[in-house]
């Protein structure tokens, strides 16, 4: 493909990507507002992201298997218009229970968008050229993530209110579909297909019952209790029997286990989890700091995010471009992982009284080191991988991403719940249910009651970066041991690690001339 032909292809595959980001980030800083209306609690505030997540994480794996089988266009198309349902499901959701079960939905769109795109580009561009490519889809994730808790912010300060959020993402999503259909053509191979169902089950309900379980507990029950003991003897039990399936059993496993042999991806999903703990954990929770620990509107704290997003805006772009032009990516890995590192640490020390210019200068430490290590780690891993796996490959690293994201969430929502609850109590010698209490309205607060939720949401959020460091640090270790392949200047030369079936079936689809 020429590079016209690569730009005009991608224009809808980053138009998806945008809609799949903008589905978060978006409703960011409409959280506290859509929690007040709807009557909701801070185990509801957390459950709000943490479904979509939940959901996304559980089916990328399947998304990216699926893709190795069917029409990468056509499941992209599909996640589209699963995304839509789920949107206006929850536009016009009267309750938090409904909300959730309407994320939940949002969720399996986002899951395969967020695998899908990411194959579909490795399978169009070579790895050598990707890192120039990658630099677009940084923007576009930068763009998403600056511009949608802007767009939230104005959308819930306006007469529409939150609902309004979930009505934004729409016409992205039917312009992306169209768009899709008409620049997007891509090769099928067709070959025997397995679809392994009884392993996906057992991957989606395994993973599902640890990640209620880390949710729910510290806050619906103690983590040493009876019911944490069942939820995770179950969940490990079904894990083992997925892993056996995937391991014996399936023709076509949803996971293929042989992957992890090779040290680069076994590294490299370690390290996704520890990102994902990391990343989505503290900083999903920046926006209700900036509302609730310093009484700003919506709009405001959206505005606050530009200094992350900028950091991880011009470190995409710029790591992409020179990964490009030199083959070699692992000094950018290392260096954004130590970025990652040092920034939480930095964010470990705010607290209510903290200068503005100060925490903006530590997320833009922050996001340049997300933006020179999220989208090059999964480079690192298509580099190593033939293109017949390069489905289940892309989609493992966004699956354990997600996997620790939804973990992080859960584990540091439950902690933020329980320090706000204790400082509270401290503060006015009454003692505050931490499963129950409602997350405050800072507008209706008397000012003795304000300062004291203000210091109260603003040292514990401090805590909840320095818990989230450990984590980063371990993601760096594991960065430091892989071993570094200079990058591909073909997607062909995969085919050599493919088996002599799939390589002549690739040859026939693909018209190669040997």
């Amino acid at each position: 493909m020429t590079h016209r032909e690569i730009l005009e292809a991608l224009s809808g595959l980053l138009l998806a990507m945008f809609v799949a980001m903008l589905s978060s980030t978006v409703v960011t800083n409409a959280l506290p507002r859509i929690v007040s209306d709807l009557h909701g609690t801070q185990t509801g505030y957390t459950w709000v992201v943490v479904s979509t997540m939940l959901a996304m994480t559980v089916t990328t794996p399947i998304w990216g298997k699926l893709s190795d089988l069917f029409s990468k266009k056509l499941l992209v198309q599909l996640a589209l218009v699963i995304y839509i349902v789920g949107s206006l499901i929850a536009a016009f959701a009267p309750s938090m229970e409904v909300l959730i079960g309407a994320r939940v939905v949002q969720g399996l769109g986002v899951g395969g968008l967020t695998a899908l795109v990411q194959v579909v580009i490795a399978t169009m561009i070579s790895p050598r050229e990707r890192g120039r490519y990658s630099g677009y889809l940084g923007a576009v994730f930068a763009l998403a993530t600056v511009s949608g808790p802007l767009i939230g912010g104005v959308i819930v300060d306006s007469a529409l209110g939150w609902r309004g959020c979930f009505f934004v993402g729409l016409p992205f999503a039917v312009a992306a579909f169209f768009l899709l259909q008409k620049t997007l053509h891509l090769p099928v191979v067709k070959r025997p297909v397995h679809i392994d169902y009884l392993g996906a089950t057992l991957i989606v309900a395994g993973v599902s019952i640890l990640l209620v379980w880390v949710s729910l507990a510290g806050n619906q029950f103690a983590w040493a209790s009876t019911t944490t003991a069942v939820l995770v003897a179950v969940g490990v039990v079904v894990l083992v029997l997925a892993v056996y399936v995937e391991a014996r059993v399936a023709v076509e496993p949803v996971i293929p286990l042989r992957l992890f042999r090779d040290r680069t991806i076994a590294l490299a999903t370690v390290a996704s989890v520890m990102i994902g703990v990391a990343m989505f954990g503290s900083t999903v929770y920046l926006s209700q700091y900036f509302q609730t620990a310093r009484g700003m509107t919506p709009t405001e704290a959206g505005l606050m995010s530009i200094a992350m997003v900028g950091g991880l805006f011009v470190s995409s772009i710029v790591s992409g471009r020179i990964i490009s032009d030199t083959g070699r990516w692992k000094h950018w890995l290392v260096g954004g992982m130590v970025l990652v590192v040092i920034g939480l640490g930095l964010l470990g020390t705010i607290d209510e009284t903290t200068s503005l210019v100060v925490i903006g200068a530590f997320m833009a430490i922050l996001g340049v080191g997300l933006g020179a290590t999220m989208q090059n780690l999964v480079l690192s891993v298509q580099n190593n991988v033939s293109l017949a796996d390069m489905g289940s490959a892309s989609s493992v690293v966004a699956f354990f991403r997600s996997m620790g994201g939804s973990i992080g969430v859960s584990v540091l929502g439950a902690l933020l719940s329980t320090q706000v609850a204790n400082r509270i109590s401290d503060a006015t010698g009454t003692p505050v249910d931490h499963e129950s209490h409602d997350v405050p309205d800072m507008s209706t607060l008397s000012g003795p009651a304000r300062l004291v939720v203000e210091h109260a949401f603003g040292a514990s959020f401090g805590e909840i970066f320095l818990v989230a460091t450990p984590f980063a640090l371990v993601a760096l270790v594991c960065v430091l041991f892989i071993r570094e392949v200079p990058l591909r200047t073909s997607n062909l030369d995969a085919e050599a690690q493919a088996s002599p079936e799939v390589a002549a079936e690739l040859h026939t689809a693909i018209a190669i001339k040997p």
